[in-house]
């Protein structure tokens, strides 16, 4: 195994003290909270700050905030990021735990798209093509992002309705379109059962950025007859733990989830 740098690895710890969402730093908390020498923990401040990962707090002497480095490394990572090519592989960890078929999608205007998908391996699946476009509010993945949006918005795109069904679970009135969005916010999760295919269920959940926006969704589809209460709440769980690692590669924080196993 090779041997790895005890300088390096503090200079990252120190770093990482940020990631709770504190402002700034001083010597004497990262001295208590990583447990360095003293001697040290200035060495490392020094060079941190000489390197531009770091700098002095311009309001409040002896603290540290993070350098423009960190924005520069953290914005050339930004665009590397492909949704699609990572959606796909956490698609498929999604779908190698509960052989169900996986989607990934994005918002267009009152439409989702489809921009990543992996089949079940059962005989009887969903079908469906990447590229795809589909009614947000008749499916798990749309209905997930619309609920990121604001209601002034939502009635702008959609008017007064009524909303065009693809089945007869569809919802077709804005308000009661509104209603359901409230409780996915306050859920994490979606879920639509027979709304856009009389023999397709669906959960999902959302992907953000590293900003906090929702970006695209996630979703497990299953054929309604291995539909049941258990297994809803097996995929809830599932797809919020799916959007939280796919939130976390895009730079993103997933909220809590616990209130999705149930």
């Amino acid at each position: 195994m090779a041997r790895r740098t005890p300088a390096l690895i503090r200079s990252l710890d120190i770093l990482e003290l940020f990631t709770d969402g504190r402002d700034s730093v001083s010597a004497p908390e990262i001295v208590k909270e990583l447990d360095l020498p003293r001697t040290s923990v200035h060495e490392l401040l020094h060079t941190l700050s000489d390197r531009g990962y770091l700098r002095l707090h311009p309001d409040i002497p002896g603290r540290y905030q993070l350098g423009l480095q960190l924005f520069r490394l953290g914005s050339a990572y930004a665009e590397q990021l492909d949704i699609a090519k990572i959606g796909q592989q956490v698609a498929h960890e999604v779908v190698a735990q509960c052989n169900e078929t996986s989607h990934v999608a994005v918002l267009d205007g009152t439409h989702v798209v489809y921009i990543a998908k992996v089949d079940s391996s059962q005989a009887v699946r969903m079908v469906s093509t990447l590229g795809g476009r589909v009614p947000a509010h008749c499916t798990a993945l749309g209905k997930t992002l619309l609920s990121a949006l604001p209601e002034a918005e939502l009635r702008h795109r959609f008017g007064g309705g009524p909303l065009p069904a693809m089945t007869a679970n569809s919802i077709t009135g804005v308000p009661q379109l509104l209603d359901e969005l409230a409780g996915i916010r306050a859920s994490g999760v979606a879920v639509e059962i027979c709304e856009s295919n009389p023999d397709v269920c669906c959960v999902a959940a959302p992907v953000r950025d590293r900003t906090g926006a929702t970006v695209a969704a996630i979703s497990v589809s299953v054929p309604l007859h291995r539909w049941s209460e258990q297994l809803r709440s097996d995929l809830q769980a599932l797809v919020a733990d799916g959007a939280a690692r796919l939130t976390a590669s895009l730079g993103g924080r997933s909220p809590l989830r616990e209130h999705t196993r149930g």
